[in-house]
């Protein structure tokens, strides 16, 4: 850790009590596979396989939103992993935050991590911080891990498959207005706008992949770019191309009306919370109402 010669704010990495007071008492959950965490002085993390036969990892940055940013970090990577078909269960975490922001940045982030990952019960077992007068906006990325018993891709996928979606579209970007720029949303009533806040925790889509494992070939999240960047990076990915019904595509009303008034298309929204799946024609039907006996709505 040193000193700016400019300001005499600390740069670098945080020293060790504040890296214990900081960082280091938000790990998440408390995991028997995991046999050495995060900690001082240890630099990897260590933990038991658990004989499954495949290890998902996925990393991801927040890059525009503000308020909520640790939470939405740990989602957008978790859902990456179950999208493949695992269990998120690993957690890493890279802060670079600038100088003037200051450790209670750090401790604020860490904090939304650190519940968000409780929640999901993963642990954080390790990263790296530190203060820098380089920029004037946190770096703010992260890994997860997870163990898999079966194994999605786009190769898989056949023509005559059919889509399917959970969550809406934009979801997350109406969500990080709502947050960070609610002057745009004007149109919106006090309780629409309570409402679109909340969907910040409905962005999660562990739930829906797990219940679609036995069914799907493939399932991806769309994020930056959102339904509109997913279904293209589908198609990119695979030989078939797509047909759409867009009156089928899930849009809330809130979303559209916001969508018209300040002239943007819901469907490139980024829109974590989101869940595409590419089903077998034949286990279409099953799966919806293995969804909806869940409370989970699908198109």
């Amino acid at each position: 850790m040193m000193k700016s010669q400019k300001d005499d704010l600390l740069l670098g990495k945080l020293p060790p009590d504040a890296l214990q007071a900081d960082v280091l008492r938000y790990c998440g959950a408390k995991r028997a596979d995991v046999l050495v965490g995060a900690a001082l002085g240890e630099d990897a993390a260590l933990m038991r396989w658990q004989g499954q036969p495949f290890l998902v990892a996925a990393s991801d940055p927040v890059v525009g939103a503000t308020t909520g940013a640790g939470r939405l970090l740990v989602h957008i990577n978790a859902n990456d992993v179950a999208c493949k078909g695992g269990d998120p269960s690993w957690f890493l975490v890279t802060l670079i935050v600038p100088t003037q922001e200051g450790p209670s940045l750090i401790r604020h982030l860490m904090q939304e991590i650190h519940e968000t990952c409780l929640e999901l019960g993963v642990a954080v077992v390790g990263g790296h911080t530190e203060l820098t007068d380089r920029y004037d906006r946190p770096v703010i990325s992260g890994t997860m891990l997870g163990p898999a018993r079966c194994a999605l891709s786009s190769d898989k996928i056949r023509s005559g498959d059919l889509l399917l979606a959970t969550g809406h579209a934009g979801m997350e970007g109406m969500s990080i207005l709502a947050h960070d720029r609610p002057d745009l949303l004007a149109s919106l009533a006090p309780d629409e706008l309570d409402e679109v806040r909340d969907w910040q925790n409905a962005l999660s889509v562990i739930k829906p992949a797990q219940l679609l494992r036995p069914f799907a070939r493939y399932m991806h999240d769309p994020t930056e770019g959102g339904l509109h960047g997913a279904l293209l990076e589908i198609r990119r990915a695979c030989e078939p191309g797509i047909r759409i019904d867009v009156d089928a595509v899930p849009i809330s009303p809130l979303t559209k009306r916001v969508a018209q008034e300040l002239g943007f298309d819901p469907l490139h929204l980024i829109s974590s919370g989101m869940l595409l799946a590419v089903l077998p024609p034949e286990q279409a039907d099953e799966a919806q109402r293995t969804l909806e006996e869940e409370g989970v709505a699908s198109s």
